[in-house]
């Protein structure tokens, strides 16, 4: 278990991945991350199709009744479900990033890749958009924690887009080093 050595509010402004879709919200691995790290307070703000611009209409709120220290951006994968441009995907989470800023909450930038069959030019453009945002606005950008999960069937709900339950501590296990080494700095 990390420790840290004061008492942090983290922010997860995700989509379905985030927000344990499918199964039950204790088994989610943002609650995981809270058991694993009680010390802090973890507010899950993730919602079930979340796209970019759905996000950036409620980040402002979220700042108003706390102060935030870190956000984590899990977005994105709704945006390039629904096909739209990477350039509106990349307005927004400049957008998003820089809000934070502001507020004076570090940030995490969550890869996310879309599937293959969008095709090859789709998913380059959409894929490099978080490598410009990382370089651009010197975030740092946590690999994609679905790459190694996905494969697997096993720990893939029926839809074969959701992780099930028994890969939520996986993604646990992926995403807090990364953000013990934010709060701890």
């Amino acid at each position: 278990m990390a420790t840290s050595s004061y008492a942090a509010n983290i922010l997860i402004l995700g989509d379905s991945l985030s927000a344990a879709y499918g199964i039950s919200e204790e088994q989610g691995w943002v609650q995981l991350l809270q058991d694993d790290l009680p010390q802090h307070h973890i507010i899950n703000a993730s919602v079930s199709g979340e796209t970019s611009s759905g996000a950036l209409r409620r980040l402002p709120a979220l700042f108003t009744d706390q102060t935030i220290d870190l956000v984590v951006i899990e977005l994105g994968g709704n945006d390039g479900l629904r096909g739209f441009p990477p350039q509106q995907l990349k307005e927004n989470l400049t957008q998003l990033i820089q809000l934070s800023q502001q507020a004076n909450a570090k940030v995490l930038l969550t890869e996310i890749m879309v599937p293959p069959n969008y095709g090859p030019r789709y998913s380059q453009k959409f894929n490099q958009v978080y490598q410009d945002i990382a370089s651009k606005m010197a975030v740092e950008l946590i690999p994609f924690f679905m790459t190694d999960i996905a494969p697997k069937s096993h720990l893939m709900q029926r839809d074969s887009i959701h992780p099930n339950a028994e890969a939520q501590p996986l993604i646990n296990q992926w995403m807090q080093p990364y953000i013990v080494k934010n709060i701890d700095e």
